[in-house]
């Protein structure tokens, strides 16, 4: 039977302060470093806080990937209304912070079912967004969507951008600054030079 007791408000400065607090951990030690105890002590805040706000350590996780999620759907829309949305949705996806916490969402959703099944529900949500939005774009530019649809150049870009950052953080660089000039001149073809 799930607990009645209270649970802090989502708006919250606190909670806020938490969530910023595990955010930083997992950024700078990977997802495994964020335990109720650290996040309050980098929060500096009392540990009963974290439970206070979030009765689980799975319930932190949950909401701090909804906040980075929903703000990454209104960074989307906004990029694919700029006057060069190619060029924004690859200064999106290359982002190095970003990357870094969506990887460590993945690797942790490995472990747990709830964060896999809220990645996939969110990853749906963005696509669905991209799959509307980049047809017309991309017809504007005239560019043959049987010849380059617009779903498949989503996963270029977003796969290409993940192992870059991934490699790059590894110490492995061969063939990123090739691979980097071949988007480049892709993009100045279509939305002129960066």
């Amino acid at each position: 039977m799930a607990s009645m007791r209270r649970i802090g408000s989502e708006d919250s400065k606190t909670r806020s302060a938490l969530l910023d607090a595990a955010q930083a951990l997992m950024l700078e030690e990977g997802y495994a470093a964020v335990t109720s105890r650290r996040v309050a002590a980098r929060a500096d805040l009392k540990p009963q806080l974290v439970h206070y706000y979030f009765r689980t350590m799975d319930d932190l996780f949950l909401a701090l990937f909804r906040r980075g999620a929903e703000r990454n759907l209104q960074r989307q829309e906004r990029a694919l209304a700029s006057p060069r949305p190619l060029r924004a949705l690859w200064a999106f996806s290359t982002e190095q912070a970003g990357t870094a916490l969506t990887m460590e969402f993945t690797a942790l959703a490995n472990h747990r079912k709830a964060i896999r099944e809220e990645i996939a529900s969110y990853a749906e949500r963005f696509r669905r967004h991209q799959a509307e939005a980049l047809p017309p774009i991309l017809e504007n530019y005239g560019i043959d969507t049987d010849a380059l649809p617009p779903l498949a150049l989503l996963v270029l870009m977003t796969s290409v951008s993940q192992v870059l950052i991934l490699e790059d953080a590894l110490g492995v660089t061969a063939g990123h600054d090739e691979t980097i000039a071949v988007v480049e001149r892709f993009l100045s073809r279509y939305e002129g030079d960066a």
